[in-house]
């Protein structure tokens, strides 16, 4: 495993960033740089357990005197609203949706990362440590990733004392299965509903302390502005989707575990109410936001079949450990029927391309070769457009070798979902997927304690940008949400918290009127507008745009194109906007409104991250930036740095701040999976 010996931790392994290329010049303004206030030191083994030893304790009598908003009730949220509840603190919990259940979590199929080495295959904290700053093409922070890696082993535990059903072999141990740009089995799943699952351990958690009556749950309430008060996070602003009224909502520190904003791109795997809003409405009162364009396209979807779609489908990664992906060698045999394809004019592209991890390369690269080939004119499928968007994931070999009731019991549920989808038996005719929009890796600024720039304003799960650099690698979302909400926040919250209990905010403070204020202005703009475009035409719009140009491949042409087009759709948004209804009821074209206003300014800002990278790393591709062989080309020497944007006003551009990315415990090293 070259370039993964373990270093000692003091030493940087490289030296700070130089950029000196600035093809997003004139559309930025370079701000000073920053860095983690509170990033560890010493050996990278012993930097977890020695924070948690130096963060103040909160003693039992003053935690019932402080007050924890956490907005999202995904894996993230629910275990952080369940933990801190449990120790004691009065916690307010709000989602959109009708049920805590009903969070996003849910939908997640595969597995769940833990480094327990059950399979003696060579696994340990160290390697799910490397596999992960690898597949994250060397732009996470070494520190966090390791923290990940060592609690993983204790989310199996917790979550297996709550009752949550992982598969188990012949003997009754906990079984596990490979994923993506990794050589062990160290991935826990239950069937392909492991989010599913895991929701419901820790929606259990939660609902205990509900009972409690240490934790207050506010479902369909939406959060349209965050309150900061004298420099501090206080509060948050939301409306109850019901009845519509606009709620205050003062707290000691608010944390936000409101998920990804995969949806800028309108079609991708996420629900369709998952939305940038609680992270951009922080963003606007000066949180930073980190590497917005690092997104993560998913290789393993239900391909798009006509211009009618809202929504595409996720099917698990876990799928290429028995599936084999192929195309016709011959474009004028995408036509045939698959079976009747003989083995001799099959391309394995990504075994003949990747030998060692063959279907299991990471996400990023199985996603740029399936367009690759498609692009070529070998995709398979119905015509969309004017090309075939799709590659086969064959299932033939593995029901030969296996039996179809082995296969059956490992995906039944992921075969039934997809031919109840398609209306094709994929026990008989090989499955078709596609590249699709699915996680992102941006997400709000954070230090070594998940705090952001704006003090007691803390970010967990999906909403932060942490832990996975430029690509997450498969089973790592499930680990990091739940890392976060049981062991991480709780143990980096009460030092933030020690200072409490705070001087009380009022309503009627000024910070607190003003965010009132603004939110029923902008809400007021909304119905005020009364053109002839509907939200969902504009949000269509904008991901048609960022699929083009900010999607599996970037250019600074295709780039400088989209900023201009985004610029003009917002320009027609605020003129030309049609939402029906009134503001004092249920009204979901209102909420949209809001919705798509975030993501166009959010679109903005990733294509000009983008256009600054002039590298290709991870799920960022910039097609100036590839090696002969058309992989991914880092350029270490002028972005080995987090991307920290600031918001620079309704005018105004926005605010560049980097943090440089020294290594200690790992030499970075051109990413390899041959």
């Amino acid at each position: 495993m070259a370039g993964s010996t373990l270093h000692d931790g003091l030493t940087a392994l490289n030296a700070a960033p130089d950029q000196k290329s600035d093809d997003a010049h004139g559309y930025y303004t370079l701000g000073e740089k920053i860095v983690d206030p509170v990033a560890p030191t010493g050996p990278i083994k012993d930097r977890w357990t020695t924070r948690k030893f130096e963060n103040r304790l909160v003693n039992p009598a003053n935690r019932r005197k402080l007050t924890v908003i956490i907005v999202g009730t995904g894996l993230a949220g629910g275990a952080a609203a369940a933990t801190l509840g449990e120790a004691g603190y009065n916690v307010k919990s709000f989602c959109y949706q009708d049920s805590p259940r009903r969070a996003h979590s849910i939908a997640a199929q595969g597995g769940i990362n833990a480094a327990k080495n059950y399979k003696e295959d060579g696994d340990s904290v160290f390697r799910l440590f490397y596999d992960t700053v690898k597949g994250g093409d060397y732009r996470s922070r070494e520190s966090n990733v390791y923290r990940l890696a060592e609690v993983s082993a204790n989310i199996i535990d917790q979550c297996v004392s709550q009752g949550v059903p992982f598969a188990r072999d012949y003997g009754g141990l906990l079984d596990n299965r490979s994923f993506g740009g990794v050589q062990v089995s160290r991935t826990f799943y239950a069937r392909g509903q492991t989010g599913q699952q895991l929701l419901i351990g820790a929606y259990q958690a939660m609902e205990r302390q509900v009972a409690a009556g240490t934790v207050q749950q506010f479902t369909r309430h939406e959060m349209l502005e965050l309150i900061v008060a004298d420099g501090k996070a206080r509060g948050i602003i939301a409306r109850d989707l019901v009845t519509g009224e606009i709620e205050t909502h003062l707290a000691d520190a608010v944390v936000l575990a409101s998920g990804g904003y995969g949806n800028v791109f309108y079609l991708s795997t996420n629900a369709m109410g998952s939305n940038v809003t609680a992270a951009w409405r922080a963003h606007r009162k000066g949180a930073y936001m980190a590497n917005p364009c690092f997104t993560q396209i998913h290789p393993t979807c239900i391909p798009v079949s006509g211009d009618h779609q809202s929504k595409l489908t996720l099917m698990s990664e876990s799928l290429r450990n028995d599936g084999r992906i192929w195309v016709p060698k011959r474009a004028e045999d995408c036509e045939k029927d698959p079976r009747d394809i003989p083995e001799e004019d099959r391309d394995y592209y990504l075994e003949r391309i990747y030998p060692s991890f063959g279907n299991l390369v990471p996400r990023d690269i199985a996603s740029r070769q399936a367009k690759n080939v498609c692009d070529e004119g070998r995709g398979v499928g119905p015509m969309v457009g004017d090309f075939r968007r799709g590659v086969y994931l064959d299932f033939s070999d593995a029901i030969k070798r296996l039996g179809e009731d082995a296969i059956r019991e490992k995906y039944d549920n992921l075969f039934d979902m997809y031919e109840r989808i398609t209306g094709e038996n994929p026990y008989e005719v090989p499955m078709r997927i596609y590249p699709a929009v699915h996680y992102v890796m941006g997400g709000l600024w954070v230090d070594y304690h998940l705090q952001s720039n704006i003090p007691g304003l803390f970010v967990t799960g999906e909403a932060n940008f942490s832990d996975h650099g430029a690509n997450r690698l498969g089973a790592s979302a499930l680990m990091q949400g739940l890392a976060d909400g049981y062991f991480v926040l709780p143990n980096t919250i009460r030092e933030y918290l020690a200072d409490g209990p705070f001087p009380k905010v009022e309503e009627s403070h000024p910070a607190v009127v003003e965010a009132q204020q603004a939110v029923k202005t902008r809400v007021e703009r909304f119905l005020s507008i009364n053109g002839d475009r509907t939200p969902d035409s504009f949000h269509k719009e904008l991901g048609h745009i960022m699929w083009e140009y900010c999607g599996m491949e970037r250019t600074e042409e295709g780039l400088r194109k989209a900023i201009d087009m985004i610029r003009q759709l917002k320009h027609e948004f605020w003129n030309n906007l049609k939402v029906l209804g009134t503001a004092d009821s249920l009204n979901q074209s209102l909420e949209k409104a809001g919705r798509v206003a975030d993501f166009i300014e959010l679109g903005e800002l990733m294509c000009i991250d983008a256009l600054n990278r002039r590298e290709s790393c991870g799920g960022h591709f910039r097609a100036e930036s590839q090696t002969e062989d058309g992989e991914a080309l880092r350029h270490d020497d002028e972005f080995a740095y987090v991307a920290a944007w600031e918001f620079g006003g309704e005018d105004g551009q926005p605010v560049l701040h980097k943090e440089d990315l020294i290594y200690t415990a790992i030499e970075m090293k051109q990413r390899s999976y041959k």
